[in-house]
């Protein structure tokens, strides 16, 4: 992996306000991946591809990388910085809402990264949980939201996001086949363990 040009991506990333993973959300979820060696993970949000060639890193021989998006813009630049960066073998890019997409995945994940959109959190929860592995993680970004969802936040304009990620939360908290943590790095991170049966 070309780690200099992954490094330039990511400051033209921050430049252009192009939302990617923080770099303390970033170095936990390595921590995992890291111990793991995923065979294959599922991304929902693409952006520019930045947070799939970071965890391209800490894959299994010959492990893959699904990750799903809708921007057409996007998906252009995330396919010419995977190339950049030397990773086109190890990450598959599905355009297109993820809404639609996910239903027509029926692969088995070791570990699932959701940073889309918010209000649709519960429903990635949904498919993530058909298809997760046994022992897998479930890892979901910026599920405190600037800090609106444990506050008694209502403004109009994110009331459904802040409702939709209260809702993930209280899933994933009380899904018995969970194990579920909440970190308050970047813009919260919400942990969820399968438990083995």
């Amino acid at each position: 992996m070309n780690k200099k040009e992954l490094d330039k991506i990511k400051e033209k990333a921050l430049e252009d306000h192009i939302p990617i993973i923080m770099d303390d959300t970033l170095s936990v979820i390595e921590k995992y991946l890291k111990n793991k060696k995923p065979k294959r993970i599922l991304e929902i949000g693409t952006a520019v591809g930045y947070s799939a060639m970071c965890f391209s890193d800490f894959l299994d021989e010959d492990g893959i990388i699904d990750t799903i998006e809708r921007d057409e813009e996007r998906v252009k630049e995330a396919k010419i910085n995977i190339e950049k960066v030397g990773v086109k073998e190890k990450i598959n890019i599905y355009e297109g809402d993820a809404v639609e997409i996910l239903p027509t995945l029926n692969e088995k994940y070791d570990a699932v990264f959701i940073d889309a959109a918010k209000g649709k959190y519960p429903f990635f929860l949904k498919e993530a949980l058909r298809m997760i592995k046994e022992d897998g993680v479930i890892f979901a970004d910026n599920i405190l939201y600037k800090g609106y969802v444990m506050s008694d936040y209502n403004k109009h304009k994110q009331r459904t996001a802040v409702r939709n990620l209260r809702e993930y939360i209280k899933e994933v908290s009380e899904n018995p086949n969970l194990e579920t943590e909440i970190l308050e790095v970047g813009d919260g991170l919400a942990i969820s363990k399968v438990k083995n049966k």
